[in-house]
């Protein structure tokens, strides 16, 4: 049989992937933002508001030392160095190119997030009254939930299938963060769960721009 069109054209199924995945990040961002704040009037949901009026009736001085370390997992101060000492790691090992996937996927994830709330300027929960001070930036995504997703994902790939435990430990880890930024009443459920979604497509589309690699064509033998 001839060789076939994916081998002849190694190149296209990855490039077509990272567009796709890259732009499902982006719609599902946008979305968001529409959902959330329709004609620039940013309101709460009904899921909102019964998530977090569900997180408050939860409240306990427990929960509130677990979710006020936890929430600390998904912030840069944590997670750059943590992205650092991987891709240096990987440096060392001759991976140069995963090295600068790993950080490439935090930093960009973080800058996207940015951006994101810069345009859209939705206003941080208020519908119970603050027990900590407020972040002064814009709520809509989080910036916690994205950067820890950007990371656990690009590790997770880098791990592979055989590492399954390091998989589980690391999704804790970012749904925690999610569920710390609810709790904590700092983020509406929804920005967390727009934040999770798009970061870990952004970084399934960086991984497939960047450590794609073809295995060459074959020819099929009767």
């Amino acid at each position: 049989m001839p060789t076939t069109q994916a081998a002849l054209h190694p190149s296209r199924a990855p490039i077509g992937l990272a567009a796709l995945f890259l732009l499902l990040s982006v719609t599902i961002l946008a979305v968001g933002a529409w959902a959330v704040c329709p004609e620039g009037h940013c309101a709460a949901t009904d899921f909102d508001r019964f998530s977090l009026g569900l997180a408050h009736a939860l409240r306990s001085a427990p929960l509130d030392r677990v979710m006020g370390g936890a929430t600390w997992l998904g912030s840069l101060l944590v997670l750059l160095p943590l992205a650092v000492l991987a891709s240096g790691f990987l440096h060392v090992g001759g991976r140069r190119r995963e090295a600068g996937f790993v950080m490439l996927a935090l930093l960009s994830t973080s800058a996207l997030c940015h951006v994101v709330k810069l345009w859209v300027a939705r206003p941080r929960p208020d519908l119970v009254p603050a027990w900590l001070p407020m972040p002064e930036d814009w709520s809509y995504p989080s910036a916690h939930t994205m950067q820890a997703t950007a990371l656990a994902v690009a590790l997770v790939l880098l791990a592979g299938r055989r590492q399954r435990a390091w998989t589980l430990a690391l999704g804790m880890v970012v749904l925690l963060v999610g569920l710390s930024r609810i709790y904590l009443q700092v983020h509406f459920p929804s920005d967390v769960l727009a934040g999770l979604l798009a970061a870990a497509f952004w970084v399934g589309g960086l991984y497939h721009l960047m450590l794609w690699r073809p295995s060459g064509p074959t020819n099929d033998r009767p």
